[in-house]
């Protein structure tokens, strides 16, 4: 019986998967360092760069002009000064506390209609997104808050929980309120990995694309095709919520425009909206703010950080976690593993098998989670998979246990309890299990 009871548990453990980024895992530094170590293969040629674009991720930026040349340029207009003010340790984001100002949390914001590109339309008043802080002698956009309400549900074997639903309003909007405003909140994501993921081959993306559902499993994840800015054509988004950045060096020119307002060779224009007439008058810090050498260490930075390995992902509890997580179909949308590709950059990244539980693509999320603002091919409530690897180890390096795109789920359990849509029979799944069996599906996800 012995005997029986192991080989059963052994049928769920993958060779190699204590390591989930293969050889790039981090096997040296845990606790609160967990998400700062670079590539455990690492070049010794890149190493300089890598703790360069760690000083410029983690440095906060400055107002021009300044004796700081190089770390000059900050805003006009901006979420944060640094990189690392909403990606604290290289982690994740959390939203504030009913009423309090943002930080780690944003709003993304458009108007109805598509650019020709497919991307959202920007708002006149206020661009593509709202920025809460700015320099001396310009306005902040607005003060943006979010209240929480309080919603409740039970299991079915009659245990309650309760939920929150968020609601954003925007005050002290300096350029108006509009009706046709459309926000969408998101939370500062773990950087950790992503180069791993931008390795993956896109023939890959494309086999376990089914946007109509051919198999008839319930699921149809779909690619967002969105506009890259590199090479002036479309490409397969992979980073953010929404799959809108479809590499590594789009998203960190992208975070830096938007969110710390510094401009790069990727995108050399300020920030300011159309109508924003004391933002356009300001001067830059350089032309671009950012210059190429330092943007690609950051860029290189970004790309080779390390995720941690697993701990406890043979226990027994676990394995019993993980075997539940596949018969409820959670996996059909968290793959469990890839194997990259070639990385044209970075050869520490080519080749490995990893375990991200992500398939990067979008999947309709239900009611309950949309933001009713498309973005490409992405409708309001299309989401792309979050990777889950080293979720367990939030709670160490952000001191908090908030999830989902914007932050509402206060745990893991309430994340899965916000699933609905595709995912919908995965949630009610979870709703139907004992207690002892939510608790191990939860320890299994906390063991990635």
């Amino acid at each position: 019986m012995l005997l029986l009871l192991i080989a059963c548990q052994s049928r769920f453990i993958e060779d190699g998967e204590w390591l989930p980024g293969g050889e790039t895992t981090n096997t040296l530094m845990f606790g609160s360092n967990a998400f700062i170590r670079p590539a455990e293969n690492i070049l010794v040629e890149n190493e300089p760069s890598f703790y360069t674009g760690n000083s410029f991720f983690n440095q906060a930026w400055v107002e021009t002009p300044a004796s700081t040349q190089h770390r000059d340029g900050l805003g006009p207009l901006f979420n944060a000064r640094s990189c690392a003010s909403c990606h604290f340790k290289d982690g994740r984001g959390a939203p504030p506390e009913d009423g309090e100002s943002f930080l780690g949390l944003l709003l993304r914001a458009s108007v109805p209609g598509k650019q020709d590109d497919g991307s959202p339309l920007p708002s006149v008043q206020y661009g593509v997104q709202i920025q809460s802080f700015s320099i001396l002698d310009v306005p902040p956009e607005a003060n943006p808050v979010v209240h929480y309400e309080e919603i409740t549900g039970f299991y079915d074997d009659g245990e309650a929980f309760s939920l929150l639903k968020p609601t954003y309003e925007l005050q002290f909007a300096q350029y108006g309120q509009t009706d046709d405003l459309l926000l969408s909140p998101r939370t500062a994501p773990a950087v950790i990995g992503m180069g791993l993921l931008e390795a993956i081959p896109e023939r890959r993306l494309e086999e376990l694309s089914d946007p109509n559902d051919e198999d008839g499993d319930g699921v149809s994840g779909k690619l967002n095709w969105v506009w890259d800015v590199e090479h002036e054509t479309h490409s397969i988004g992979r980073f953010g919520w929404k799959s809108e950045m479809p590499s590594v060096k789009t998203q960190v020119g992208g975070a830096f425009l938007h969110d710390v307002g510094i401009t790069s060779p990727l995108f050399p224009q300020n920030n300011c909206a159309d109508t924003q007439i004391e933002c356009l008058e300001e001067p830059p810090g350089g032309e671009p703010e950012i210059n190429q050498d330092l943007f690609d260490k950051v860029v290189l930075y970004t790309s080779l950080l390390a995720v941690p390995m697993r701990h406890n992902w043979d226990s027994k509890s676990v394995l019993k976690g993980k075997r539940l997580f596949m018969e409820m179909g959670c996996d059909s949308c968290h793959t469990p593993s890839h194997t990259t590709g070639d990385h044209p950059d970075f050869p520490e990244l080519s080749n490995q098998r990893i375990f991200p539980y992500t398939d990067l693509l979008l999947h309709d999320m239900g009611e309950g989670l949309s933001d009713h603002r498309p973005s490409f091919d992405a409708e309001g409530s299309e989401w792309r998979t979050p990777p889950l690897w080293s979720v367990g180890l939030v709670p160490t390096v952000n001191n908090h246990t908030r999830f989902l795109h914007d932050g509402r789920a206060r745990n893991l359990t309430e994340a899965i309890l916000w699933h609905g849509g595709e995912a919908q029979s995965a949630q009610q799944a979870f709703l139907a299990l004992s207690k002892s069996e939510r608790e191990q599906v939860i320890e299994f996800v906390e063991s990635l």
